[in-house]
């Protein structure tokens, strides 16, 4: 029998190999065999941690969700509309590595629509994500006085995500520059600075 560290060792090496699938592939390429052959193993080393692809499934859920919290974001310490701004700058993908994130994720809403404990796994992810805005759109004081700021989280999450899915389709017309144009001109409607 291996050794603890040697279990948790190849545990992380699973891990790595389950991220590089999806990076590539998206949920929908998301095999044993897939990961198997990313780690240079058997498919029936796989089964010792995971009996069928729903447990894949829902392990790299858990990976994607790890590494969306861990990662290096923008902070600002400029309060108001400027806080709102670096956090939906942190949803977009602005660099290879949050782009490759947000395929990941968006080939994950396809899984998580037919799979109950994964839909609601994401609407729990995504109701805490509105929480975080509503909070900083609270903070930024008179910028949104007289709104709503619970629907102004809505509406900040449906366009930051729009643009996401948009930027994915065609990063040719929608670059990095462009995307923060398009959330610079969004916030200015949607402060009635423009």
């Amino acid at each position: 029998m291996p050794a603890k560290g040697d279990h948790q060792a190849r545990r992380a090496d699973v891990a790595e190999a389950v991220w590089r699938v999806l990076a590539a592939h998206g949920f929908g390429g998301l095999t044993l065999r897939a990961v198997a052959t990313e780690l240079g193993a058997s498919t029936g080393l796989l089964t010792h941690y995971f009996r069928n692809k729903q447990e894949l499934v829902r392990y790299a859920h858990e990976i994607a969700a790890e590494r969306s919290e861990s990662r290096a974001r923008l902070t600002t310490s400029i309060p108001g509309l400027a806080q709102l701004r670096v956090a939906l700058m942190n949803v977009l993908p602005l660099t290879p590595e949050v782009a490759a994130m947000s395929r990941v994720w968006v080939s994950f809403w396809d899984a998580a629509l037919d799979d109950p404990s994964l839909h609601e796994a994401q609407r729990q992810r995504y109701a805490g994500w509105r929480s975080r805005l509503e909070k900083t759109i609270r903070d930024a004081g008179d910028v949104f006085a007289g709104r709503d700021p619970a629907e102004v989280a809505v509406t900040c999450a449906a366009f930051t995500h729009g643009l996401v899915v948009q930027a994915l389709f065609d990063p040719v017309l929608l670059p990095a520059p462009r995307q923060l144009a398009l959330l610079d001109g969004f916030l200015a409607d949607l402060t009635g600075q423009r």
